[in-house]
């Protein structure tokens, strides 16, 4: 008798992905930055220095937003502008060494938090939780050659 594959329910899938990512998103303590300026400083510490153009697509909102953004950013001396050497009337955004902290330390107090929460998990749980990984990262290779986007794994606000 062939055993057939179990069946994904996507809005499930969907429901929980939604919630553990508001949940991962606010485990470091609170910032002084929006979450859309946190984002913006995890793709330019993930994917590297990028354009205001396609930081406006990247992070989903208008042209003046993504200006504001920066330029408080840079105030806060998070990330720099410089010429762009393939095409000197533009400029490309990077982070900066204090902009990298803030992701660094974000990253590292979720990662303590996790640890913490996952410690709390019965073994079973944790076992099952361990062996999605893999599929959730394909998910994300897959997302990410969908949009060309290259993907980082690490990457969110």
């Amino acid at each position: 008798m062939p055993t057939s594959e179990p069946e994904l329910d996507v809005a499930e899938l969907t429901a929980v992905m939604e919630n553990f990512t508001r949940m991962a998103i606010r485990l470091p303590s609170a910032e002084r930055l929006s979450f859309t300026t946190l984002s913006v400083l995890h793709t330019l510490a993930g994917r590297g220095p990028k354009r205001l153009g396609e930081l406006t697509a990247s992070e989903q909102v208008t042209q003046s937003a993504i200006t504001q953004i920066v330029t408080r950013l840079e105030r806060d001396g998070l990330v720099e502008r410089r010429p762009d050497p393939s095409d000197g009337r533009a400029v490309l955004v990077h982070v900066t060494a204090a902009g990298a902290a803030v992701v660094d330390g974000r990253r590292a107090e979720r990662m303590t938090r996790l640890a913490e929460l996952a410690g709390r998990l019965a073994p079973a749980d944790r076992t099952a939780v361990a062996a999605a990984l893999p599929a959730l990262a394909r998910l994300v290779d897959l997302h990410g050659r969908q949009d060309g986007t290259a993907s980082d794994h690490g990457e969110e606000s």
